[in-house]
């Protein structure tokens, strides 16, 4: 029986999309699927949709429901990793108190200022995870789906996690679309990305041998509406196509956000992420009040990664990903144990990143100012050095943009004292 842990199961809908992908194969054998969350009352409605969704597919997994983290990742072979620390109320911080200052984030999870709380937030969980994992199940693989994920991999990867994978849909999506724009089937398309997480490139993108970013240049040029989007205008202006959306891309460099003009050319959604927030929560709600009044579920599958691995691994079909893993000699002209996206392949062996090489000059410099960020949040937490929340975003290209250093100080103060409660003990200080 293999055994598949879901950590901040009570993220309902990400844990019913999941799950609908995994009781989607018929040949993984009996499933023991362990559901942990702190909240009682989402673990309850996670543990509810799980068996409605396996009811539906025709499954016959074991569904077990605890609040001890410890007892859900026991024996486990696989844990899925999905928590939010602070949930929409931390994440409201993270908007707000920014915003007073004169920061516009659109999303506020990945780098900057809403990036690097959250990664300090969620640092102190995942220690926790790690020794746990250490102890109960230290040959499972880790598979994480929390933002930031460069950050928060890095971390799971200093602590000594030893099979730590992070992922995302974003290059599987874009591709998707970038497919959809040139008018070529998905499943006809050949590619190959590579870079960070959220800003990764587009370094290769054919179908059958033709080059199709010719065609896709002449697509862009005959759509003004095309032209105004960040992803559009980075790939315009650095030639490979970043693999993230425009809200995300807008954030880890210093051009569009700090700029009125350029939020209105771009269309940027300033704040985007707090409807995102509300509409996740309304979701949860009638998934709790469908499974309370009986009503059918609506779950489809997602096309995650995460059930892709885990199908390939227990039954060694092999296959193709992309993941967030320490680069050893993956990205030659980025830092040696920086988190890197890159494809990997799947099989009874597990995940086997692949190295790509040198990225284009000018990818790089902007892959190098994102993961100087990482860095000095990273030694924030290991070092236990509050001055390093202050560098991280001394660096961060949109936070300096934005601030001189003095506010940036301050705003980290704020930061710190409203996000106490959550932060390590040697980190909630002011510094003048």
């Amino acid at each position: 029986m293999t055994k598949i842990a879901f950590i901040g199961a009570g993220s309902v809908v990400f844990t019913q999309g999941l799950l609908a992908d995994l009781f989607g194969f018929s040949d993984l054998g009996t499933l023991h699927i362990a559901l942990h969350d702190i909240d009682p009352e989402r673990l309850g409605t996670a543990t509810g949709a799980a068996a409605a969704i396996a009811s539906e597919r025709g499954a016959s997994p074991r569904i077990t429901a605890h609040l001890d983290r410890r007892a859900a990742l026991d024996g486990c072979d696989f844990v899925i990793n999905m928590i939010q620390v602070g949930m929409g109320d931390a994440t409201r911080i993270d908007f707000e108190i920014p915003a007073r200052y004169g920061i516009r984030q659109t999303i506020g999870d990945t780098l900057g200022v809403g990036g690097v709380f959250r990664a300090l937030r969620t640092f102190p969980v995942l220690q926790g995870l790690a020794a746990d994992i250490a102890e109960v199940c230290p040959d499972a693989w880790l598979l994480n789906y929390t933002n930031p994920m460069a950050m928060n991999v890095g971390y799971l990867s200093a602590l000594g996690v030893r099979n730590v994978v992070g992922l995302c849909h974003s290059v599987y999506w874009t591709m998707n679309d970038l497919a959809d724009l040139v008018g070529v089937p998905y499943g006809e398309v050949s590619y190959l990305a590579a870079g960070v997480n959220h800003q990764a490139w587009v370094l290769r993108f054919e179908h059958r041998g033709r080059d199709l970013y010719p065609v896709l240049e002449e697509v862009i040029s005959g759509d003004p509406e095309l032209r105004r989007r960040v992803r559009v205008d980075m790939y315009r202006r650095l030639g490979y196509y970043p693999t993230e959306t425009s809200e995300h891309s807008s954030e880890y460099v210093p051009w569009y956000l700090h700029h009125a003009s350029e939020v209105e050319r771009l269309r940027l959604p300033v704040g985007d992420y707090l409807r995102i927030v509300a509409e996740n929560v309304g979701l949860y709600e009638q998934t709790r009040d469908a499974l309370k009044a009986g009503d059918p579920l609506p779950v489809e599958g997602t096309m995650e990664y995460a059930p892709q691995i885990i199908h390939s691994i227990v039954t060694g079909t092999p296959r193709t990903v992309y993941g967030n893993v320490a680069n050893h000699g993956l990205i030659t002209n980025l830092p040696v144990g920086a988190v890197v996206e890159v494809p990997c392949l799947v099989d009874d062996l597990g995940v086997q990143p692949t190295a790509v090489g040198a990225l284009p000059a000018q990818c790089a410099a902007l892959n190098s100012s994102y993961t100087n960020v990482n860095s000095l949040v990273l030694q924030a937490m290991l070092a236990e050095d509050p001055r390093s929340i202050r560098q991280a975003l001394m660096v961060d290209p949109a936070t300096a943009a934005a601030l001189p250093v003095e506010q940036i100080w301050d705003l980290c103060n704020e930061l710190v004292l409203a996000h106490s409660n959550y932060l390590a003990p040697p980190l909630r200080v002011a510094l003048s």
